[in-house]
């Protein structure tokens, strides 16, 4: 991870690649990395083992407030654009499962299946609540609302993120062969969508740097949600009132607490956000990763003590 978007940040100060062509690299890891990969895993899988669902539920409910908690604060900090609040409340509630959340899990349990049903739900249900508000804010506003609406809901299923979980779900749940050398195909190409957007993120902070003094406060308290708020939430929903215990329990809440994900930068630069938010998009990202790098020992001595 540090090599990808350390070379993004070198190659971008000293200019060797422009900094500007890190929206092509974005738009590969969205159109075609992230589906690629989306598909492999989740068709690959075995279902039967992914869904706990009591604590699936539990996650669900406190994922939903928590997308209302963040959409409210974003509303009242000022932000009015859909594609603003769609961003914060990606950053406040969505996680880097991938490449961020696996390893640790490997390394903390020896299995990283209980993921794919948190990354399966943030796919299919938030990625596409996230799309459809982008979406909304794209939408030619002299239409009607309703096929403002319309027309949103249907570019935000018909994504390739979306398409592509769907696609492999239902696959497997069919029990459809799929053969062996297109899925080798699709696991070449999706093992390259983190390191590319890691890269696009390196080159967009090497062309405009990343602030650490004088963060803004909305940072500030984003980036307290994700990696505090967030964590305690989950685990207060999911044990108080879905009676969620034992090692389930430890797995929500450091799921919960892991960081901001890289398509948090790659949706901003896909929907051609506004720059203040392209740059907060961008440094919290990079923040809550190092945040969660510092915080992740005390999470997992809590997240035992909690259950």
């Amino acid at each position: 991870m540090g090599l990808a978007f350390g070379a993004g940040v070198v190659f971008a100060r000293r200019k060797v690649i422009a900094p500007e062509t890190s929206k092509a690299f974005s738009d590969f890891t969205f159109l075609f990395g992230i589906p690629c990969y989306l598909f492999g895993n989740v068709y690959g899988s075995d279902l039967r083992t992914l869904f706990v669902w009591r604590a699936l539920s539990g996650y669900i409910v406190s994922a939903a407030a928590s997308t209302a908690l963040v959409g409210l604060a974003a509303y009242l900090f000022g932000t009015r654009r859909p594609q603003g609040i769609a961003l914060r409340i990606m950053a406040g509630i969505q996680v880097n499962t991938a490449y961020f959340a696996v390893p640790v899990f490997i390394m903390l349990f020896g299995t990283a299946t209980p993921i794919f049903s948190v990354l399966l739900f943030q796919v299919c249900v938030l990625s596409s609540v996230v799309i459809l508000i982008m979406e909304l804010g794209v939408a030619d506003p002299t239409a009607r609302a309703a096929i403002r609406v319309r027309r949103a809901l249907w570019s935000s299923l018909t994504t390739p993120l979306v398409l592509s979980c769907v696609a492999g779900l239902a696959l497997n749940l069919l029990s459809v062969r799929v053969p062996a050398t297109l899925l080798e195909g699709f696991s070449f190409v999706g093992v390259s969508a983190s390191p590319v957007a890691l890269f696009a993120l390196g080159l967009h902070l090497g062309g405009s740097g990343l602030r650490v003094r004088g963060t803004p406060f909305e940072e500030i308290w984003l980036i307290a949600f994700k990696c505090v708020l967030f964590p305690l939430l989950t685990w207060a929903v999911c044990f108080l009132i879905f009676g969620v215990s034992g090692i389930w329990l430890d797995y929500l809440v450091l799921i919960a607490a892991m960081p901001a994900p890289q398509n948090l930068f790659i949706f901003a630069q896909r929907y051609d956000v506004d720059a203040e938010s392209l740059e907060m998009s961008a440094s919290l990202v990079v923040k809550t990763s190092v945040t969660t790098l510092v915080l992740l020992p005390l999470w997992v001595q809590l997240a035992q003590r909690l259950r």
